[in-house]
């Protein structure tokens, strides 16, 4: 796949994903159903990885970046948002995750002498404005019901980790040389056994939802929403480098919300339109290369 098919892959799965998300609230610990959805992911990626004679043996120096790999974008990051939208919208929490587009720029700067263009940041500011306008109603919340600051801190929590995922996924990718699929899998495995960890230790009853909601859900954000966008995202991050990849968490907000115009009744409006259209303009700008 070329790099606009990968981007374009990768923002339709995840923008499904937050619908998808509220299918495993309610019953189970959000600890548990993270926990549950990348251990069935890491099953089927090792599978993978060992059908296709990929390798998976690495000295123990590249593990450690692996496992911080996993704990962020596997782990911490799933952990933080599952929490926060048990307290807001997932429109609210997609918004706040997509100002990881602007951390990562600033973390590859800082940590790496990534070049910034002008154009990359301009078309950042365009996009997270964009979907702040979309979704401005929601904000309005926080008066009236305080346990929405709760849902902010963590998916404040949930943006770092993942920007810090993708700094941990820039060095193995391109710094240590470790194989995407292969790293990935291990990655997942190390994410999974920490979300374990932090359910034990917190004492998280690891029980079971068996309604076809749940199941089907969970089925989906394992295969599609974590194993096939995953890949897809790591591998335009490795192309492109974090400017480019990160303005996925951008867009993905637009397409969960006509997800939600489409199956939870989401009413438009005229800011709402002009939000979207400057998040569509800012994508544009982004991925349209001069010479």
């Amino acid at each position: 796949m070329n790099s606009p098919a990968l981007f374009l892959a990768t923002a339709a799965i995840w923008g499904s994903t937050w619908l998808a998300i509220t299918g495993q609230l309610g019953l189970v610990s959000p600890i548990a159903s993270v926990t549950y959805r990348f251990a069935m992911a890491t099953v089927i990626l090792l599978a993978w990885c060992r059908l296709r004679g990929l390798p998976l043996r690495f000295p123990w120096r590249m593990h450690l970046g692996i496992a911080g790999q996993g704990a962020c974008l596997f782990s911490l990051n799933y952990l933080s948002i599952y929490i926060a939208e048990q307290y807001v919208s997932s429109g609210l929490v997609a918004i706040i995750f997509s100002l990881q587009a602007g951390l990562n720029v600033f973390g590859a700067r800082v940590l790496f002498g990534a070049p910034v263009a002008a154009r990359t940041v301009f078309a950042a500011v365009l996009g997270v404005g964009g979907v702040a306008l979309m979704f401005y109603p929601e904000f309005g919340l926080m008066r009236n019901h305080p346990e929405v600051l709760k849902g902010i801190v963590f998916g404040a929590l949930g943006t770092l980790f993942a920007s810090g995922g993708n700094m941990v996924a820039i060095y193995n990718n391109q710094r240590a040389q470790v194989p995407v699929w292969s790293g990935a899998a291990w990655g997942m495995l190390y994410g999974t056994a920490l979300s374990a960890i932090i359910g034990v230790v917190t004492g998280v009853e690891w029980t079971f939802d068996a309604r076809p909601t749940y199941i089907i859900s969970l089925l989906y954000l394992s295969v599609f929403g974590t194993i096939a966008a995953f890949l897809c995202y790591l591998t335009l991050l490795k192309r492109e480098g974090a400017g480019i990849a990160s303005y996925v968490n951008v867009v993905t907000p637009v397409v969960a919300l006509l997800l939600s115009t489409l199956f939870e009744n989401y009413q438009w409006t005229i800011i709402a339109i002009l939000g979207a259209a400057l998040a569509f303009v800012g994508n544009f700008l982004v991925m349209r290369r001069g010479r």
